[in-house]
Formats: structure tokens, C-alpha cells, sequence
């Protein structure tokens, strides 16, 4: 079936070059048609069995080009739990989702849709929104590759809730179904009405008002509140110190190491040359107004961060710059970004910079993006040309922590998320050629249910071999 995909693509561009704007009836026609090579009850097979490329060499892979002192922090994270190993290997799941067949519809994916993707930060209006909020991997391709990343995630933290494996089942399928039904509620709106279409604080607080009780409700506004505390005041609180009258920002290594810390002053000049030329030349992939607001603040510091699971090791800056004066922030992340872990199996990035991809496909994800969120190319400390991705550190940012949900709230929370995944895909893809594939039974989360408990075993013999491999010698680990 992964064959016959370029001709599948070939065929419907040419249609859709005939017939630009096809009909909603020919538009669900395209998606009961789909069923026929991809039926719903497939999607409960886990990918291959036999001949399936070693784990380990997968991240292995992934690594050969990343900080070589920071790849063992990378595995020492991942082996904290099977959900800290799912958590960093979206690659190995890509490739297991790469050779299976597949619906023939696309939307722009997240690429790396587990449950802690998702989360609140600030819209430009000062609004806290719940949304998608990773983007790495973003690319086109098909939709059902992120519900089945959402899916397996769902398993696996519900795993480690001691959660009994019927009740995962619920959960699981409750996901799955709040992204079926979404998604044909979007399949019935008007074009604008989808874009505009977003979760807010109001709505989270209406739509679980029933659902959480009376210390699920209070547990939400502390998580609320905290979120609007994470801005980047707090950010510059934490992270910076007075030095000899100069703010700076603190070192906190190995996850948070300054330019002097790293290198001689002669390689920190030029290295801190090079931050300031990627500073001032991303700000051309802004809209006018925001890159007024960018040449308002001047760099003051830059420092190396560790960041999550599965980006450990790719480079990572953030950069202290001033505005008005020494109590008027701005830190900017600048994140490497490389080819996503889909581009092997769903065709490569059309465009040009890496960087550019992940904007992109955030800005068509997203209800709301980073008023700073750009790209730019630039040189590392290795003098190589590498892409990267810019926005804010920090703005109202809040996540979930699932060990702390019993199933039900879990499950809402998993319903939260597949309905948000919803709009996302209906924002690019075709709604109502995928509402029409899901259908208004059942068929499509009962084999996700099954789909992500096969995974979720799959997941655990994967974080077996990783420890295997480290005690072995094989691979090196550290915690930090």
C-alpha cells in the first residue's frame, strides 16, 4: 500500500487541478471511498512485527548529529519511564507508521501529538488558549498518524496511573471519539468559522464544569493561574543574576550553560557575533509591526539550554535581550530544527529551511501563535550552517501532568485534546472528507483502543532495549 502512494497523490492532484473546489457531497464521497484502502478496522494493527528496524539504532541515528556531551542526558530521560521513552522517541513511532497503509487524505500533522504536546500559553490578545503547542516534526501527511500518536500516549500514561486495562480502554476511546466528533462538527461549519474556532480559559471551565468535580474544578484554576504566573517576568526572576552590575543570565549546568562557560572569550565573541546576526536577521520572517517591537531590545546574554525529551542534544539558545532598560525583558528561544522524523515516509519539507517548516506548520495548526515566532538560518559553534526556529521562552505557559489524573480526569483531558487535534487538522486537511471517513459509529476508536494497547507493549519492549543497550555499553546515559 505505501507504494501505491505517490500515484494515489498523483491521481487526486490532478482531480482537484479539474475540479478546484469540490463539492461537500464529492468531498465525503472522497472519504467513504478511503475506507476501501484503509478500512477503520485496520487501523488496530500496531505496524510491522518481523523486520522492524532496531530501536536503538533509530535514536542512535537521530543522534550522530547532535551535541555528543548532551546525547547522554537525551537517553538518561528517556529511561525514566516507558511514557519518558515514548515521550522521545517519535521517531521510532514514525517509521513503525510509515509502513503501514493509509487513508490517501493528509493535513499538516503535529508529527509528535502525545498528550504533553498540548497545553495553555497566551494569545497576542492576552487570552490563556489551550492548543497544540510542539511542532518539530510538522509536515503533511495523514491525519491518522497524529490521533494514533494521541492514541498510544493516552495507553501509556493511563499505564502508569495503574490504570486497569479496561478503563484505559475508555480512555482511549473517549480520546478517539472527541476527535471523530469534532471533527464532523467542523465538517458542517463555514471555512472562516473553523479558523477562527479556538479553546479558551471560559470554554475549558464550561466544558468541564460537570466533568472534574468540585477538586478537579479547583485543581484547573490553580492550573490556570500558575500558567499566567509563567511569563517572562518569571522567566527573567529565575533565570538571570546581577553581575558586577550587569544582568546575566545563571548558569545551572549541564541544562543551562552561558556563552563564558562554554568556551574561551576569543570563541564566546564570535559565537556571541554569530546569536546577534540570528537575532537580527529572523526578525525578517516577521510581520512589520513585530519587527519594529524586536529592534526595540538589544542582546544582552545567550546561553545553552537543555529542553525536553526527544530535543535534547540538537542545539538550543536562549537569548537575553533589554528593552527600555535593565527591567524590561525579552528572552527568545532559538531551537535547531532538522528534517522532521516524518519527512522519510511522508515525503520531504517543501520548504527550504527547516526552521521555516516548523513556523509554518505551527502558524496553519495553531488558533493563535507567538507574535515572535520565526525562523533563520545561521552558523553554530562548529561554523556550520544550521536552521532554527525563534519565538519567546516563555508566555503564559501551562502543561498537564497526567501522573497526577485518575481516569476520569484523564479521559476528559484526552477528550480535550483529541477535540483540539480536531481543529487543527480541519484547518488544513479536508474535514469533511475525514469526517465522512470516521463516520458516525464507533469503528474508528475501537481499533484505536486496540491499536494503542498493542503499542503501548510495543513501547515498553523499545524502552527495554534502550536500558539493555545502556548496560550493555552499548549507548551512554546520565541523569541530570
Amino acid at each position: 500500500m505505501k507504494s501505491d502512494t505517490p500515484a494515489i497523490r498523483r491521481k487526486e492532484t490532478a482531480v482537484s487541478a479539474q475540479h478546484p473546489h469540490p463539492s461537500p457531497h464529492e468531498r465525503a464521497a472522497r472519504g467513504k471511498a478511503a475506507r476501501g484502502r484503509m478500512p477503520r478496522s485496520a487501523h488496530a494493527e500496531p505496524g510491522p512485527g518481523t523486520g522492524r528496524t532496531d530501536p536503538v539504532e533509530v535514536l542512535e541515528q537521530q543522534s550522530a548529529d547532535r551535541v555528543p556531551e548532551l546525547v547522554p542526558l537525551r537517553y538518561g530521560r528517556m529511561l525514566e519511564s516507558p511514557f519518558a521513552f515514548y515521550r522521545g522517541a517519535a521517531a521510532v513511532m514514525a517509521a513503525d507508521l510509515g509502513a503501514q497503509p493509509r487513508t490517501g487524505i493528509e493535513a499538516q500533522l503535529c508529527g509528535d501529538a502525545h498528550l504533553l504536546n498540548f497545553g495553555l500559553f497566551a494569545s497576542p490578545e492576552r487570552h490563556l488558549v489551550f492548543d497544540v503547542n510542539d511542532f518539530d516534526e510538522t509536515l503533511p501527511g495523514p491525519w491518522e498518524w497524529d490521533v494514533k500518536r494521541l492514541a498510544a500516549s493516552m495507553a501509556i500514561a493511563a499505564r502508569e496511573n495503574d490504570v486497569p486495562e479496561k478503563r484505559r480502554g475508555e480512555v482511549v476511546r473517549g480520546t478517539v471519539r472527541a476527535y471523530r466528533e469534532a471533527m464532523r462538527g467542523f465538517a458542517g461549519m463555514r471555512n472562516l468559522d473553523v479558523w477562527y474556532a479556538h479553546f479558551d480559559t471560559e470554554q475549558l471551565r464550561v466544558l468541564f464544569a460537570d466533568r472534574l468535580g468540585k477538586q478537579g474544578r479547583r485543581r484547573m484554576s490553580r492550573a490556570l493561574e500558575t500558567a499566567r504566573g509563567r511569563d517572562h517576568l518569571h522567566a527573567f526572576q529565575h533565570l538571570t543574576v546581577v553581575v558586577d552590575g550587569t544582568r546575566r543570565i545563571a548558569a545551572d549546568p549541564p541544562l543551562l550553560v552561558p556563552l563564558g562557560d562554554l568556551m574561551t572569550d576569543d570563541r564566546r565573541a564570535e559565537l556571541e557575533g554569530r546569536l546577534r546576526v540570528l537575532v537580527e536577521r529572523y526578525g525578517r520572517s516577521l510581520a512589520s509591526d513585530r519587527r519594529h517591537l524586536l529592534h526595540q531590545f538589544r542582546m544582552a546574554d545567550a546561553a545553552r539550554k537543555v529542553v525536553g525529551v526527544g530535543s535534547v542534544g540538537t542545539r538550543c539558545w536562549i537569548v537575553l535581550m533589554l528593552g527600555r532598560d535593565d527591567d524590561d525583558p525579552l528572552i527568545l528561544q532559538a531551537k535547531e530544527a532538522g528534517p522532521s522524523v516524518l519527512a522519510p515516509f511522508a515525503g520531504p519539507s517543501p520548504y527550504g529551511n527547516e526552521g521555516q517548516r516548523v513556523v509554518c506548520g505551527q502558524r496553519l495548526m495553531q488558533a493563535v501563535s507567538d507574535i515572535l515566532l520565526g525562523w533563520e538560518r545561521a552558523a553554530g559553534i562548529d561554523g556550520r550552517q544550521r536552521d532554527f526556529y525563534v519565538r519567546q521562552l516563555r508566555d503564559w505557559k501551562g502543561s498537564a501532568r497526567p501522573e497526577t489524573m485518575p481516569p476520569g480526569r484523564l479521559q476528559a483531558y484526552g477528550e480535550l485534546c483529541g477535540a483540539t487535534l480536531a481543529r487543527a487538522h480541519a484547518r488544513s486537511g479536508d474535514r469533511i472528507a475525514i469526517a465522512a471517513y470516521l463516520g458516525g459509529g464507533d469503528a474508528f476508536e475501537r481499533a484505536l483502543a486496540e491499536f494503542a494497547e498493542a503499542y503501548a507493549d510495543r513501547n515498553e519492549r523499545d524502552f527495554r532495549a534502550l536500558a539493555e543497550a545502556v548496560r550493555s555499553g552499548r549507548v551512554a546515559a546520565r541523569r541530570a
